[in-house]
């Protein structure tokens, strides 16, 4: 949760959208992101009274004037700086994405958040932007597939390169990769994701803001530090204040929440933030606006559903790691290592509710255990208000070579569970049914 003393900064919002300055404070008392939910960057009186958002379905906008348009162009385009002062095409801004972007970046206390139309448009909107041919790319491993295949098959079509260091490597390993990847070329970022998915080990932040600011000082043209906060984000884990720069979120995850909707965000500085928007207004990933209403929607219950759904993960956590069929249980609350530990105490403010169960066995107990769920679906994703269980290494991960699977601990006896919001006992009771499958 966010803690008690931030309080969000909206100075990049967009005033047009509000006949008076939105409520966040009463009687000095910050509000909290989950009371600004309810209604931050909408005034119902400039759309006719409407408690909630409409949906704007409209490819274009009417200017004021010629003036108006000049000004508006002159903020899409770059040369102005800031972004557009109102609406201009459904390719570039519109009510309902900045109504979202206002209210994600509250969570985050981001200066400023964007919209995709997917987590991938978001991730490869955000490397096109800093990324150029014969650059080098550091990341921590393992990553989400489709992320591990546009860095090392789509973006090496064109002299990109890239090292990783282990998620939960330490201090010293990560700057030896660091040193490795600055003899390749120019390193243009560090990507990071935590924790890795599917292994569910957590980057230590903070010593990776430190080895990138000894090695290329504090300045602006320093790579930025860009990290996928989907498994802990919004609600547990606010990357930024231990040194990352740009965030980057499946939303269709836990802030869509009810496995309705693909959608994507990047949040941080107003800098790094325009030359995103630069490259989304070009590629055209920006979110529809019915995505973008759903996605408002859900904000409004967004710290409900995590904190019911990080109370009966660690329920059923503690009752999963004691029953004989399981090997172990990869749960942050559960920290293998005192490495892990440390990370997780000054990183972290809850342990999610996406975990790595490991049965004993291979891929012959792991499919009898899914095959065998009656409340738990057998699907892809996660973060939904339904408990969703899949196997990474014959899913997600299809595509990554064996060895490398086999390197990074995605064996056939994994399976990732995320839990949802049903009542935590009758969960257990469904996965001991499936363990008595096995």
């Amino acid at each position: 949760m966010t803690d008690e003393t931030d309080k969000p900064d909206i100075s990049g919002t967009t005033p047009r959208r509000r006949s008076k300055p939105d409520i966040l404070e009463i009687g000095g008392r910050p509000l909290k992101p989950s009371t600004l939910m309810m209604g931050h960057g909408f005034d119902p009186m400039l759309s006719e009274g409407s408690l909630k958002p409409p949906i704007f379905l409209t490819s274009t906008f009417v200017f004021e004037s010629a003036a108006a348009g000049k000004r508006h162009f002159e903020g899409v385009t770059g040369k102005r700086p800031g972004g557009a002062e109102g609406l201009v095409y459904s390719r570039f801004n519109g009510p309902n994405q900045e109504i979202a972007e206002d209210r994600l970046g509250v969570w985050e206390n981001a200066e400023e958040a964007l919209t995709f139309s997917s987590g991938m448009s978001a991730i490869a909107t955000v490397l096109l932007t800093f990324v150029k041919p014969g650059d080098v790319i550091v990341h921590s491993a393992p990553l989400y597939a489709a992320t591990e295949t546009l860095i090392g098959r789509i973006l090496g079509k064109f002299g990109v390169s890239w090292v990783d260091f282990p998620a939960g490597a330490t201090p010293d390993e990560i700057d030896a990769v660091v040193d490795k990847a600055k003899a390749m070329g120019r390193v243009a970022m560090i990507y990071l994701e935590s924790p890795a998915n599917p292994t569910n080990v957590l980057v230590d932040v903070e010593a990776v803001s430190t080895v990138r600011d000894t090695h290329f000082g504090t300045g602006e043209d320093r790579p930025p530090i860009v990290i996928d906060n989907t498994f802990l984000g919004p609600l547990w884990h606010h990357p930024l204040k231990h040194g990352a720069d740009i965030v980057v979120y499946s939303l269709t995850k836990y802030a869509g929440g009810h496995s309705d909707l693909v959608a994507g965000g990047a949040l941080g500085t107003k800098a790094h933030m325009t030359m995103v928007r630069a490259m989304r207004n070009t590629i055209g990933t920006i979110l529809d606006p019915h995505s973008a209403w759903m996605l408002v929607r859900s904000l409004e219950t967004l710290e409900l559903r995590m904190e019911r759904a990080g109370q009966n993960a660690e329920k059923i956590c503690t009752w999963l790691r004691d029953q004989p069929k399981v090997e172990k249980v990869v749960y942050l609350g559960f920290p293998e290592t005192e490495r892990q530990a440390d990370i997780y105490r000054r990183h972290c403010h809850g342990a999610g509710s996406t975990f790595s169960l490991y049965l004993k066995g291979g891929e012959k107990e792991a499919f009898a255990f899914l095959d065998a769920l009656r409340i738990a679906k057998l699907a892809v994703s996660l973060g939904g208000t339904e408990t969703l269980a899949s196997h990474p290494a014959a899913m997600t991960h299809l595509s990554v070579p064996d060895e490398r699977k086999k390197a990074l601990a995605i064996s056939d006896n994994m399976v990732r569970i995320s839990i949802g919001v049903e009542d935590a006992d009758d969960l257990i009771a469904d996965f001991e049914q499936a363990l008595a499958a096995i």
